[in-house]
């Protein structure tokens, strides 16, 4: 069982096997085998390192600007969360996640849905959603297993369609869909951008003055916005709470390290990407026309960076000041509850959702569909946040859209059928 949910659990692994059943189907020879597959899983890791040192840093631009500004609240921090429904449902979890993989297939062989999803940490944590959502409505182990693992599986084949339109504008092509619990985000911030602004008004086709000229350049002008950023919250936190974050490193200097160390960790993130959707696209072609016609992969969200790298930056920093705001609106309600925008959060999901708002609307639509998203990822969480505490989640919560939009709808239908027979 262990071994089954570590395979499951790990993307790269996963992808990997794909990778490999297809060169097999593809009768290809087994050094094409060997090397096909070791790049797709390089690739993959490559891509987790990239990811990892970029998570790294923004950890530390977390804890700086919550300490900087005084904010106390609950964390939009979904590794966080996850830890804490794993410690108390952790079989259940498991459970809903295998029974979820074999539905997908199931799914995307028997339906229309056609998308195979990829991301496993994610359906790990939907499924800790999930879980935690039937767990609140005091339904039995065995309903919440079959019946999530069911909701997760038809999940997976069909949310990603909701944002294919527009992954076709953003890769050119229908080979690959998203795989990112976000999906209903992405989709609308897409069609905002196709009300607010003009596709031909690209943030990839910014002009900028000559003394501008380094923003030509996307690694250099991500180090350049990431050290800023860097800086405002190393002063405001103050040089005692920096240097215990820095250890050996000069306070004043750390900000600047970790805005570079940002920029060098989207560099890798995206060879690392480059590499092995190229593999697993190709390995496809065998499974989709052997098992499961017209099938695609739906990969992690930083697949489309490439594609429009500027709109990440822009969008990751119009969702964090959307979240920023939507904070400040809960402080000045006083709602019982406030969330705190997750910056790594922010950057992986409004970048994304700024790279679909983009191709529907330019910068414009860029920046308007990131900012919504911004707000969704802190407000959201607010719906089942109270079902969740009851259970012992406390200062941590999920923040994707789809959790929560499917998580609240799911509550609630669940806890009217039980009224039924009590």
């Amino acid at each position: 069982m262990k071994v089954v949910i570590s395979l499951l659990s790990n993307a790269g692994i996963l992808v990997g096997l794909i990778s490999m059943i297809g060169l097999i189907l593809q009768k290809k020879p087994v050094d094409d085998v060997i090397k096909g597959t070791a790049k797709t899983i390089i690739g993959f890791l490559i891509f987790g390192i990239g990811s990892s040192a970029m998570s790294a840093t923004l950890g530390n631009f977390n804890t700086m600007f919550q300490k900087g500004f005084g904010i106390t609240g609950v964390v939009t921090q979904v590794e966080a969360a996850t830890a804490l429904a794993q410690q108390s449902f952790g079989t259940i979890v498991a459970l809903v996640m295998i029974i979820g993989f074999a539905m997908n297939l199931i799914f995307a062989r028997i339906t229309p849905f056609k998308n195979i999803f990829l991301t496993g940490q994610h359906s790990l944590y939907f499924a800790c959603v999930l879980t935690l959502v039937f767990k609140a409505c005091n339904v039995n182990d065995v309903v919440t297993i079959i019946l999530g693992g069911i909701i997760l599986g038809l999940s997976a084949a069909s949310l990603p369609g909701l944002c294919q339109p527009y992954m076709r504008k953003i890769t050119g092509n229908d080979s690959i869909a998203i795989g990112h619990y976000n999906h209903i985000g992405y989709a609308l911030s897409g069609f905002i951008g196709s009300k607010v602004g003009n596709p031909e008004h690209s943030t990839e086709n910014f002009k900028f003055p000559k003394w501008l000229s380094i923003f030509r350049d996307f690694t250099l002008s991500v180090a350049v916005v990431m050290v800023i950023l860097f800086y405002v919250s190393a002063i405001a936190a103050g040089q005692e709470v920096v240097q215990e974050l820095a250890g050996s490193v000069n306070w004043l200097v750390f900000p600047l390290l970790q805005g570079l160390q940002f920029a060098a960790g989207m560099y890798v993130l995206i060879t690392g990407v480059r590499m092995f959707i190229a593999e697993i696209t190709a390995a496809f072609v065998a499974i989709s026309e052997k098992y499961i016609p017209n099938s695609r992969p739906a990969v992690d969200c930083p697949s489309v960076f490439p594609f429009a790298p500027m709109a990440v930056i822009l969008g990751f920093i119009s969702a964090y000041a959307a979240g920023l705001v939507a904070m400040l609106v809960m402080i000045l309600v006083k709602s019982p509850t406030i969330m705190i925008p997750s910056a790594s959060i922010c950057f992986f999901s409004g970048g994304t959702a700024g790279v679909f708002g983009n191709s529907t609307g330019g910068w414009k639509g860029c920046v308007v569909g990131s900012f919504i998203m911004g707000i969704l990822l802190v407000t959201l969480p607010l719906l089942l946040y109270p079902a969740f505490t009851t259970l012992g989640i406390v200062g941590a919560s999920f923040p994707n859209v789809d959790y929560n939009t499917i998580g609240t709808v799911l509550y609630y239908i669940t806890n009217a059928v039980q009224s039924l027979f009590h």
